[in-house]
Order: C-alpha cells, then sequence, then structure tokens
C-alpha cells in the first residue's frame, strides 16, 4: 500500500489517518480564515481645514455613501477623531475621507484630486492617517472641453415614458460617416456623461471618442456610440431591476424596456445602422454594467452582446437567478473586467456570474482581472479599447 509522507512543523507523518486528519485540519483553518471578520480602525490626526465640521468615511464597503451616518467619525483623545468599520471580509478595500459629499472630499493641500486609499485587510487593523485639504476651500478649475468633433448632443432632454423623466442623449458618429454610405454597429453605453467630456465628467472621462478614433486607423473597426445620462440621485434606481433595501424601489425593468423599445427604433430610424443583435450592444461600469447585464439577459435578440466592468452585484443579486435560466437562440457576447484593487468580493462575485453563463451552450464570455485595476474612470477608460475590439472581432 503507498503511503505519501508529510512534514508537519518538522514531524514526518507516515499513518494514512493521520495524513486524513491534517488534510481536514488544513480545510478547517482555510474554512475559519476565509470567514474570518476583522476589524479596521481609522484614526484622523491632523486636518488641514475645517477641522470643527463633521467627517465621514466613504469606500467600496458601504457603495461609497459619502455621508453615511454609520461611517461618521467620533472625537477620539483630543483633537483627533476616528471610526470603527466592523465586520470586514480579509480582501481589498478602498475609501476617502469626506465631510458629507463628494464636492467636500479630502484633496491634497493644493487642492488636487487624490487616488482611493487602499487597505489590505487580512487581520485586525488601526492607522493614523491625515487630512491635507478638502476640495471646496479650492475654487473649482474650469474643465476643458475634450468631446472630439464627432460627438454632439442629440437631445438635451430625450423623453424616458417608461420612467416619465427627460435625459440628455450623446451621439458619437466615425468621422467618415457624412460620406461613407455604410451602416455601422451601434453600443450603448450608461453614464454618459463620463464617456466622452471632461468638463461633464465627475472623475475623468472614458475618451470613447478619441479610442474609436485611433481604433478605426488600426483595426478598421467602426461603430456608433450613443450614451445615456445617468439620473443623478436616480442612478441606483434606474440601474436596479430589483428593489433594494438600502436604495429603494428598482427601475432597472423600466430602464431596460427603453434602451430596447423606445431609444433603439428610434436610433435605428434616423441613423445608418445594423439592426441585428450581432451588431447592437450595451455597456458600463459598476452599476451600470449591472443593468447592461440585465438588459442582455431580458432583451438578446435585441442587444447582442453587453461591456460589464466592475458590476456592483452585490447590489444585485437576483442576476445570478436570471442567468441560471437564461436561454437564447442568438449567441449574445458578453465582456466581464474587474479590478483587484476593487470590493473584497468584487473578483469573485464576477467569477459567480461568468460560471453560470459559461456552463450555457450559446455564449461568448470573455474575462478580465487587472491585478492593480480600481473601481474608477481610469481603470474602466483603459480596458475598453481591448473590450471594443474583443466585441466587434466577428465584423
Amino acid at each position: 500500500m503507498f503511503v505519501s509522507e508529510f512534514r508537519v512543523l518538522g514531524t514526518k507523518i507516515n499513518n494514512k489517518h493521520m495524513k486524513k486528519g491534517l488534510f481536514f485540519l488544513v480545510f478547517v483553518l482555510l474554512s475559519v480564515f476565509a470567514e474570518a471578520q476583522f476589524t479596521v480602525r481609522l484614526v484622523v490626526t491632523d486636518v488641514a481645514t475645517r477641522k470643527q465640521d463633521d467627517i465621514y468615511v466613504a469606500g467600496n464597503f458601504n457603495n461609497w455613501n459619502p455621508k453615511d451616518e454609520k461611517y461618521k467619525l467620533k472625537v477620539f483623545g483630543g483633537s483627533r477623531k476616528s471610526v470603527v468599520i466592523s465586520d470586514l471580509s480579509a480582501g481589498t478595500y478602498a475609501f476617502k475621507f469626506t465631510r458629507g459629499g463628494f464636492e467636500k472630499v479630502e484633496t491634497t493641500n493644493d487642492g488636487r484630486d487624490i487616488s482611493d486609499r487602499i487597505i489590505e485587510v487580512n487581520g485586525d487593523i488601526s492607522l493614523d492617517l491625515t487630512i491635507a485639504g478638502w476640495k471646496d476651500d479650492y475654487p473649482d478649475k474650469p474643465k476643458r472641453y475634450t468631446a472630439s468633433p464627432q460627438v454632439k448632443i442629440l437631445d438635451t432632454a430625450f423623453s424616458i415614458s417608461q420612467l416619465n423623466r427627460k435625459r440628455r442623449i450623446w451621439l458619437y458618429l466615425p468621422k467618415n460617416y457624412a460620406v461613407s454610405g455604410k451602416t455601422y454597429p451601434v453600443i450603448y453605453l450608461n453614464d454618459g456623461q463620463n464617456l466622452f467630456n471632461e468638463q461633464t465628467s465627475a472623475y475623468g472621462e472614458w475618451g470613447v471618442d478619441e479610442c474609436l478614433d485611433s481604433l478605426q486607423m488600426q483595426i478598421g473597426k467602426e461603430a456608433i456610440i450613443v450614451g445615456i445620462d445617468h439620473g443623478g440621485d436616480k442612478r441606483m434606481n434606474e440601474y436596479n431591476p430589483y428593489d433594494h433595501i438600502q436604495f429603494g424601489k428598482g427601475e432597472g425593468m423600466l430602464y431596460a424596456d427603453f434602451l430596447a423599445t423606445t431609444l433603439k427604433p428610434f436610433i435605428d430610424s434616423r441613423y445608418r445602422t445594423l439592426k441585428g443583435p450581432e451588431y447592437t450592444f450595451v455597456g458600463g461600469s459598476s452599476m451600470g454594467g449591472d443593468i447592461s447585464l440585465y438588459t442582455v439577459l431580458q432583451y438578446p435578440n435585441i442587444f447582442g452582446g453587453a461591456f460589464v466592468f466592475s458590476p456592483a452585484l452585490w447590489v444585485t443579486p437576483a442576476l445570478y437567478e436570471l442567468a441560471e435560466k437564461f436561454t437564447s437562440t442568438t449567441m449574445p457576447k458578453f465582456y466581464f473586467y474587474a479590478g483587484g484593487k476593487e470590493s473584497a468580493t468584487m473578483v469573485s462575485d464576477m467569477k459567480k456570474m461568468t460560471d453560470i453563463l459559461e456552463k450555457k451552450s450559446r455564449i461568448q464570455i470573455r474575462k478580465v482581472v487587472s491585478p492593480l485595476g480600481q473601481h474608477n474612470e481610469a481603470s474602466w477608460r483603459s480596458e475598453f479599447p481591448d473590450a471594443y475590439k474583443w466585441m466587434t472581432k466577428d465584423y
């Protein structure tokens, strides 16, 4: 009988029963560690200005809520303030300090934006931190208008009858659209404010127009882009198909219906488009990724692919069940992307979704994890060219 030999803490183990016991012990220890919950204490030891104002911490552990009373710092000896964040699983977390809104978020000492603060949690942590400045202490410098000549505002108040709201719609046309006579694929992208123009993007733009201008020269692949502004304080509702205990009534079913039955027919009737699902895509990031995934799952005969960047699946767990039940006579494509420096469960949540979809017989999936990727426009801007090339590879 063959018996494997193991060495544990300098002791040789030859007994097969002890071997089984060892495996069980290791499994238990790993399970305990995986399920462990840790505590992080953030202590602000000095604030450059507005020292008496309330301070909050916003991060991927509370959906970046800038005025979450549960994450308000309390006086902690003298002039210091602190907050204790409990029950965190091991993983990577990002955060910033605010005074109740992102117009009052922390900055450098000369008013420049700072990157998210990042912590790796694998045990209890206490950090001493300082705040160098606040955004509202510095007059906003006028942002440049960066949209290319191919971008125009289709409508500043396009009617979303399903929600009884109006919305700005952006349109990008390929450089030679006016003279080519060609028909083009169409990509519908959420969070239109962030796609083309630095002036309208709060945290940087994706540069979709410059990207497509370059790719047109490099690979000859052209497309029409339709950007739909998000609904401001209604964004979490419009991009969620399901009711949520924290964010309220889900309106994503109505929003997806708007994309499928109102906006797409309008675009198809006025521009030279390739109308089939294999040429029609939808995309977005975070909750914009969630609603893009949902839209294809609900309307696979209209939308043939989704760019799903950094999906916030912890907000929409019912999407897993929808994916389990999904069937289609078409061959939809899904490009999934997540960053390793996002929430602790971002990558595992995405893998859970792709594992479900990969079991389907008629589906194409690409999944990308960038170890250093963060939950921000800069990361999504970097990923968009590869996603676009993959999504359009078949035409």
